[in-house]
């Protein structure tokens, strides 16, 4: 069993998020683009603390809401306490607003743009997100994908969540 499928059920901060997102296909931009955001705030720093943090997070960036997130200025941000002060990840999650805005011109969205690259092993996705993306490394590209189903490995086979997903057919198992 995963080291998270071992910890997680249970645990007052990660088990909602274990039992009912992580690994869980999406097709809505704002979850969608919340994720990316909160594996970009995530990086140096532990899971449990974004989760502690999503809800000033979720507030800040105005529920994630890719419009008004692309609209917004650094500076106001960086003075939340609420959120990861990190004036790079901060920067990279307004300029990755522009471009998920972008893909629906240009891809139809950002639900249809990962699903046009599916399949991939996770060095193409990694290559395709640092030429699309900022602050888009390989563990946080990964995660990313695999909290949405895009890679394997979210869960451990004989984790209780793994049927559950199974039963939904994520995207990397419909290749």
């Amino acid at each position: 069993m995963s080291a998270y499928c071992r910890t997680a059920p249970g645990h007052p901060v990660h088990a909602q998020y274990h039992d009912t997102e992580y690994g869980f296909p999406q097709t809505d931009e704002t979850i969608l683009f919340e994720r990316l955001c909160l594996e970009i705030m995530q990086a140096g720093l532990s899971w449990e603390l974004i989760l502690k943090r999503r809800p000033g997070m979720q507030r800040a960036f105005a529920g994630f809401d890719v419009d008004a997130v692309a609209a917004m200025e650094e500076a106001p941000l960086l003075a939340d306490p609420a959120i990861i002060r990190n004036r790079l990840k901060v920067a990279a999650i307004i300029e990755n607003a522009r471009r998920v805005r972008a893909l629906r011109a240009t891809a139809g969205g950002f639900s249809a743009w990962l699903d046009a690259h599916n399949p991939r092993d996770k060095p193409a996705w990694i290559k395709l997100f640092k030429a699309n993306f900022l602050f888009t490394g390989g563990e946080i590209v990964g995660e990313f994908l695999m909290s949405l189903g895009y890679l394997p490995g979210a869960h451990a086979a004989d984790c209780p969540v793994s049927a559950q997903l199974a039963e939904l057919r994520p995207p990397w198992q419909c290749v």
